[in-house]
C-alpha cells in the first residue's frame, strides 16, 4: 500500500487496484488554436498542466498504476451528439461552438481530427486504455466502469480538463460507482474563472473524494520505489 498526502486526510492506495483517469488531454483543450480557445476561454495553464500530467503518468506507470485515456468527441454528422431531444447539443461547448459558427462543423471534437487528439506530449503508451465519451461523464454510455472492473480497480487518480466540468463530473459518477476517487490539484485546470477550479477542489474534499498535489504523490510513489 501507499500512503498519499492528501485533504481532508490522507489516502491508503494499493498500486495493482489504483488507476488513473486522465480527462480529456485533447488538443481542444489543452493547445493553443483548440476548441476551448477559440470558445474564448483562457488556456494559458494549460502548458504547466500538461507538464504536470507527464509526471504524473511516468510516475504511475513506474508504479504499475495503469493508465486510462478519456477523450470526448463527436462523429463527422453528430449522431451521437444527442439530437434535439438531448440537452447536450444545447450545453456542451464545442456543439455550441458548431452551431455558431458552421465553418468550424466537423473541425473541432470531431473523430479523426487534430482537435479530438490526445495533446502530442501525452500520447497513449502500449497498455494504456483509451475509452471515448460523448457526455462529460466518463461513465455516461461507455464501458469505462466494466473495464476498471474486471481489472479490480478499487482506487482512481484523477488528472485533466476541464476540473470543473468533465473532471469533477467522471470523478462524482466514479463516487457513485462506489470507486475512491484522489484528484490531482495541480493536474487539472478548469474551464472559465479560477474559482471554478477552487469550487471543484472544494466539493471533492467535503463531499466526493480526496485532493492531493503532483507533488505528494510523486513523493509517495518515490518512497515505495525505494523500499
Amino acid at each position: 500500500m501507499i500512503n498519499v498526502p492528501a485533504e481532508p486526510e490522507s489516502l491508503d492506495i494499493d498500486p495493482a487496484r489504483t488507476a488513473v483517469i486522465v480527462v480529456d488531454m485533447q488538443n481542444a483543450f489543452a493547445s493553443k488554436g483548440g476548441m476551448l480557445e477559440l470558445a474564448g476561454m483562457d488556456i494559458t495553464g494549460a502548458d504547466e498542466v500538461v507538464e504536470v500530467n507527464h509526471r504524473v503518468l511516468a510516475a504511475a506507470r513506474a508504479a504499475g498504476i495503469d493508465v486510462v485515456y478519456l477523450q470526448i468527441g463527436y462523429d463527422a454528422e453528430q449522431t451521437n451528439a444527442g439530437g434535439p431531444a438531448s440537452p447536450n447539443p444545447m450545453k456542451e461547448l464545442a456543439l455550441c461552438l458548431m452551431r455558431a459558427r458552421p465553418e468550424l462543423r466537423g473541425k473541432v471534437l470531431t473523430y479523426g481530427t487534430w482537435d479530438f487528439e490526445v495533446v502530442d506530449r501525452l500520447k497513449p503508451e502500449p497498455g494504456d486504455l483509451v475509452v471515448y465519451k460523448t457526455r462529460y461523464s466518463g461513465f455516461a454510455g461507455t464501458n469505462l466502469d466494466q473495464l476498471l472492473r474486471v481489472r479490480n480497480k478499487r482506487h482512481l487518480i484523477f488528472t485533466g480538463i476541464a476540473t470543473n466540468v468533465c473532471v469533477e463530473s467522471t470523478l462524482r459518477d466514479a463516487y457513485f460507482h462506489e470507486y475512491w476517487p484522489l484528484l490531482v490539484s495541480d493536474a487539472c485546470m478548469q474551464a472559465g474563472p479560477p474559482t471554478a477550479h477552487e469550487a471543484t477542489l472544494f466539493n471533492v474534499s467535503t463531499f466526493f473524494g480526496w485532493v492531493t498535489t503532483s507533488d505528494a504523490l510523486l513523493e509517495a510513489l518515490s518512497a515505495r520505489a525505494e523500499h
